[in-house]
Parts: structure tokens; C-alpha cells; sequence
């Protein structure tokens, strides 16, 4: 057993034989000073097979020079460490705050401040009803902090700054089901997000939807030189990457995709899909779409989930309609291929 995993079983002793001891100090004596690194997290995942149609993902996705492939982040759901208590389902998740240089293309190099090393950061996932557990440690330099949209008391609220080398055990029912988010909220928070402390919280609803394949897209933007203006944009952290590499996708297969809007600065951007129509779930909240488009505009932190089906192969573009965005790194493109 690794130093980190016997630092979380001993927190996690102390967190079950006296829950009201303050969850920052637990962390604080039993995380503090292990110096980290986000390559040693390894949970335990319960993860449903896949029963949709998705074509093979090679193992060696193209990094760009990052530690990261947004190809594998795109269908990567953190299902956390499942375990029961007092007959009832718990999923603990673990977030480490640190720094990563980003490679966004082969002219510019971004000093991002993340979480588990990448930008987005992981995609979490729940079921309505469950009881979630996060453990966050800072060691990133500089305060920060996890709030969560959706429902939760005020003392899980994450506005108060968790400073470095400490940390906080955030712990809320999974609710309400939906698409929600989590960043860090210290000031000033446009700065935070910016640098990329974000990412997604799918709560599942109570019955299963359609199987579908199943994708993130996060969209955030880039200062590259403190002008308070976004210089360069991007789906999943590095621009351009759908675009140099197509998401393969079959023919006539559902495809569900959970859009997030983390650009800050800009007030609002739209999605726009080629060639289609796509059915919208506003914040993911409802079982039944409400209407269908082929662009949405959505503001800063604003979510839906989109559902479509290509009738025809070949490949087609994504991206928002605002063109100067686009063309500076938020756009892709699905690979429709046959289904042999």
C-alpha cells in the first residue's frame, strides 16, 4: 500500500469514527506534506460496460506535448471509489490542486493551475441519491477551493479558500440529477477558472437514459498574456485538437454529449453543429428534450445535454458560431463511419 493510499484509509477511519471533526483539519494531519504528485492517484473505479457502439480508441492518443490526450478525456467518467454505509451508497473522489504547463500549440506554452494535472479537470459522475465524497488537497502554491453546483449546505459551499498544503473533505447528496460543475471559487475567480480549475459533475437520473456514446465537451478559453482578453479557445483543453483529430463516431448511432461553457470573460458563446439537429435537455434536468436546434447559445457555466444521430458518413464540423472564436482554436469535427 502506497504512502497515499494509507494517508487516505487512516483519514478515512478517523472521518467514520468521528464525523463532526472538522473535515479540513482531518485533512490537514492526514494528507499534509506527502508531496504529491497527481501521477500516484489511483482509485478504484465501478464503471458500467459500454453497451453503445464506439468505435476502438487507440491506446496511444496524440498528447501535443501535454500529460494529457483530450481524446481520452472526452469519454472518460470518474465513477469514483464505491463502498456502502449504513445502507447506503457512498462515492468518494479524490481532486489535487497543482500547476502543469500546457502545451496549447507548437508557438505557445500556458501555465495552468488544475486539478489531478488536467485541464478540464476529471468528469465526475453520481446517481441521483447517492451521498458524494470529495477529498481536496491544495498543492498547487497559491489558495484554492471546490464549489459545486446543485445542492448542498452552506458549509460545502467551497467559497471559503483552502490555502496550500492543507486541504477539505467536501461531502452533499447527489442532487438534483442533472449536468452540473464544479470550479474553484477563490478571488478572483475569473482569474482561477481561467487557468482552469473546472470541470464536470454528471449526476445520473434514478432510471438509466438510452444507451448512447456518451461524451464530454468543455469549452474554456485562454489569456496567453494577461490583457484580460482570450487569446486562444478550446474544446477539452487544447485548441484545434478535434480538428487535427476528428472523433470517430458510427453511422446512425445515438450520440449523447454533454456540453459545458467555462469561457470566461467572453458573456456567451453558441454551439453550432453541422449538417444535423440536435435535441436539447436543458441543464440536463429533464428526461424529454424540449426543443431541437442545430445551435444553442449558452453563457458562462451554462450546460445542456445534446442528443443527434448522423444519417449520412463522412465528417462534420462542430464549433461556436461566433467565427473569430472558432477560428482561434474552439472548433472540431465528427468522423461519421459505417457501422460493419
Amino acid at each position: 500500500m502506497s504512502n497515499l493510499d494509507s494517508s487516505l484509509e487512516r483519514l478515512r477511519q478517523r472521518f467514520l469514527h468521528n464525523p463532526l471533526l472538522h473535515r479540513r483539519q482531518l485533512l490537514k494531519y492526514g494528507l499534509a506534506g506527502l508531496g504529491l504528485t497527481t501521477a500516484t492517484v489511483a482509485w478504484q473505479s465501478l464503471k458500467p460496460q459500454p453497451a453503445a457502439r464506439i468505435p476502438v480508441i487507440p491506446v496511444n492518443n496524440p498528447m501535443m506535448g501535454n500529460t494529457f490526450s483530450p481524446m481520452k478525456t472526452l469519454r472518460d467518467f470518474d465513477y469514483g471509489s464505491v463502498k456502502q454505509e449504513n445502507g447506503r451508497t457512498v462515492r468518494e473522489f479524490r481532486l489535487v490542486a497543482g500547476n502543469t504547463t500546457l502545451q496549447l500549440n507548437k508557438a505557445v506554452s500556458f501555465n495552468s493551475w488544475n486539478f489531478n494535472g488536467r485541464v478540464p479537470a476529471p468528469t465526475l459522475r453520481a446517481k441521483a441519491g447517492e451521498l458524494i465524497r470529495v477529498f481536496f488537497l491544495n498543492r498547487a502554491g497559491h489558495a484554492h477551493s471546490l464549489h459545486f453546483h446543485g445542492f448542498h449546505p452552506a458549509a460545502m459551499d467551497g467559497i471559503k479558500p483552502i490555502r496550500n498544503g492543507t486541504g477539505m473533505i467536501y461531502e452533499f447528496d447527489a442532487e438534483p440529477y442533472g449536468v452540473h460543475l464544479y470550479h474553484c471559487h477563490v478571488a478572483p475567480v475569473t482569474r482561477h477558472v481561467g487557468k482552469g480549475l473546472y470541470g464536470m459533475l454528471i449526476i445520473d437520473p434514478p432510471e438509466p437514459r438510452p444507451v448512447a456514446d456518451e461524451m464530454v465537451l468543455l469549452m474554456g478559453g485562454y489569456d496567453t498574456n494577461d490583457d484580460g482578453k482570450n487569446e486562444l479557445y478550446a474544446f477539452n483543453g487544447v485548441p484545434d485538437y478535434y480538428m487535427m483529430h476528428p472523433i470517430e463516431i458510427y453511422q446512425h448511432q445515438l450520440i449523447r454529449l454533454y456540453v459545458l461553457n467555462m469561457i470566461e470573460i467572453d458573456p456567451a458563446v453558441t454551439f453550432h453543429l453541422h449538417a444535423n439537429m440536435f435535441r436539447v435537455y436543458p441543464t440536463g434536468m429533464t428526461l424529454q428534450p424540449t426543443h431541437s436546434s442545430d445551435v444553442i447559445t449558452m453563457g458562462t457555466a451554462e450546460r445542456h445535454i445534446l442528443e443527434f444521430e448522423f444519417k449520412y458518413p463522412g465528417e462534420f464540423m462542430f464549433h461556436p458560431h461566433q467565427d473569430a472564436i472558432a477560428e482561434s482554436g474552439c472548433m472540431g469535427a465528427f468522423k461519421v463511419i459505417p457501422f460493419t
